[in-house]
């Protein structure tokens, strides 16, 4: 990854970090965090790890066209991919498990990234949901954190974004050959001669990760799973929750989790430091709860969703004996 924009995520990192600091009593802070039962952490990954696992479920029926691969073997790809977000720069996890699905598989990378796009499109949807379902409640909340109050814009944007995103490729899948037509000749016009045979056949390969959602059934199967995904991980933060000195609605916490996740697209240092943190505790304070417990239990939700599944992903990556090294880079660029 280029230097600036490491740089660039790590600065909006620390811009955030200072958003979810500034006015903090660290010894309350402290306090708050010590006295936690963390006995609740335990269900909590649990839960999580059974959503990483419908992940992989879903990941697989979205392969099916191309190939039926059992969700057993997409479960330790899928967590590599997880703890590849987590550690490295630009959400590089993603191209990792296209990479390893490569290798073991023999899906294209092309195909498989088209899969994993379509997946973050309906995790989108879901999130702007979470959001949308509570904004009768949010409008109440904005006078007392303004930050909050920024996410009813956020949330028309954002679902502008992702609805354009999601019928464009329901139209792609859906019309096919009308597709490659036009890509084509967007290739012809816009390419240099030298790349366009490559640039054609990426498009085809691609276009094959989407043959999935020409059928209405698996788009209404991958959009029931993806509420699951998403009602399993909001269920790790009401488990986590009751670790702590407070308690607030489970659809205030699905509102957070719609909130975090969005919040998390924004470039960022690995592990989405400061992005996940500063909104989640926003969201508690504006529901009424102390800055400090809000965030002990902030802190504590981020580690328990990136501490587990990173070691396990790390696992899984050094059983098949594979580092993100240039040779790694170079095979994840054909």
């Amino acid at each position: 990854m280029k230097k600036w924009q490491f740089w660039l995520g790590v600065l909006i990192s620390v811009l955030f970090i200072w958003l979810a600091l500034r006015g903090l009593q660290l010894g309350q802070f402290w306090e708050v965090v010590k006295t936690a039962n963390y006995w609740w952490l335990v269900p909590g990954v649990a839960v999580y790890f059974v959503a990483v696992w419908v992940r992989a479920w879903r990941w697989h029926y979205l392969l099916r066209p191309i190939k039926n691969i059992p969700t057993k073997t997409m479960f330790p790809i899928t967590t590599i991919g997880y703890m590849g977000n987590n550690i490295y720069p630009a959400r590089a996890g993603e191209v990792l498990r296209a990479v390893i699905l490569k290798r073991r598989e023999d899906v294209s990378i092309s195909a498989s990234l088209a899969t994993i796009i379509v997946e973050r499109i309906f995790d989108g949807v879901v999130m702007l949901g979470f959001v949308f379902v509570n904004l009768p409640e949010l409008a109440t909340l904005t006078g007392q954190s303004g930050f909050v109050g920024n996410i009813q814009q956020v949330a028309v944007i954002g679902t502008g974004f992702f609805f354009g995103a999601l019928i464009l490729f329901l139209l792609a899948a859906m019309f096919p050959q009308i597709t490659i037509k036009v890509g084509q000749w967007f290739i012809d016009r816009l390419m240099p001669q030298r790349f366009r045979q490559q640039t054609s056949a990426l498009m085809h390969k691609f276009l094959d990760g989407l043959a999935s959602l020409r059928s209405p059934f698996t788009i209404l199967m991958v959009f029931l799973t993806s509420l699951v995904i998403w009602l399993l991980e909001t269920s790790k933060y009401w488990l986590v929750m009751h670790a702590f000195n407070f308690s607030v609605s489970f659809f205030a916490l699905m509102l957070m989790n719609g909130i975090v996740n969005l919040a998390t697209t924004i470039p960022s240092a690995p592990g989405y430091i400061g992005t996940f943190d500063a909104p989640g505790i926003a969201v508690l304070v504006a529901y009424g709860v102390d800055q400090a417990t809000a965030a002990g239990y902030t802190l504590v939700l981020h580690v328990a969703l990136w501490l587990p599944i990173t070691l396990l992903g790390a696992y899984y990556l050094t059983h098949e004996g594979i580092k993100w090294n240039d040779s790694l880079r170079a095979e994840a660029e054909t």
